[in-house]
């Protein structure tokens, strides 16, 4: 009796080749995505939660993936677009993360600690205190309120806007990423605005008192005043702050998905 061999096929080459498109898509988006891809996260964990999604997608977006390439040019073009696709949607939801840069130099400007400075965790390398003390907070508040779901969402939709293999739509994200950035500077600035406020009605006050009293040290008498008064009113204004923050975030989050 003759013994028949089967040979169990657990992957064809297109499915392969399939996981290898998307792995390219979600590896360049953890590795700028806001959290994963900060870089204070060892390489091999944020490669080993790219290799852990993209298995996760594919059985998702497998359906909508080209076939193999006939040519080496036709492989690499199509690897290089997914790269670029996932660059720029990592990148437009980490423009967001600009808002508390912004917030920070201005609080720290109107308390007159711009010159406090300290390595920033999350970015290794030195940034104003408060800038630093602000990205901390907003990455807290990101997985403290689930917000990195709706950023896993994001790039499993992006295969619906921008199909595998079609072209990357270059300006449309261009177009997207300046007003981002105007965006965040504005939404910086308003929440940045209690400190602002306080630090003008301040500044008159202190320019009055030199004004009536001449020899009067007004100098040394505002600057520690600024300083605690200014670092009062940002504490206070905290909650606010993170709430306003966070739900803007996730407003334009789900814009994405």
């Amino acid at each position: 009796m003759a013994v028949q061999t089967l040979m169990e096929h657990y992957a064809l080459p297109a499915q392969v080749y399939g996981a290898g498109l998307v792995f390219a898509r979600v590896g360049a988006f953890t590795v700028v995505m806001p959290g994963v891809g900060e870089s204070t996260v060892p390489p091999r964990i944020r490669l080993a939660f790219a290799l852990l999604l993209a298995m996760v997608v594919y059985p998702v977006v497998g359906s909508t993936l080209q076939p193999v390439p006939s040519t080496v040019d036709g492989l690499a073009a199509q690897v290089v677009i997914e790269i670029l696709i996932g660059l720029a949607v990592g990148a437009i939801l980490r423009l967001f993360m600009a808002t508390l840069a912004v917030a920070g130099e201005v609080v720290s400007l109107q308390t007159t600690l711009s010159f406090a400075q300290t390595t920033n965790p999350l970015q290794a390398q030195p940034t104003v205190t408060v800038g630093a003390f602000l990205n901390l907070l907003g990455v807290t508040l990101i997985f403290a309120t689930n917000l990195h779901h709706l950023f896993l969402g994001a790039v499993v939709h992006s295969y619906t806007l921008f199909q595998a293999g079609k072209g990357a739509p270059v300006s449309d994200f261009g177009h997207l990423a300046v007003q981002m950035t105007g965006e965040s500077f504005s939404l910086g600035i308003q929440l940045a605005a209690p400190v602002i406020v306080f630090s003008l009605i301040f500044n008159v006050a202190a320019g009055f008192v030199g004004r009536a009293m001449p020899q009067f040290q007004v100098f040394f008498v505002a600057t520690p005043l600024t300083v605690l008064l200014g670092l009062s009113v940002f504490a206070l204004s905290l909650g606010v702050f993170g709430l306003v923050w966070i739900d803007r975030y996730r407003a334009f989050a789900e814009r994405l998905n």
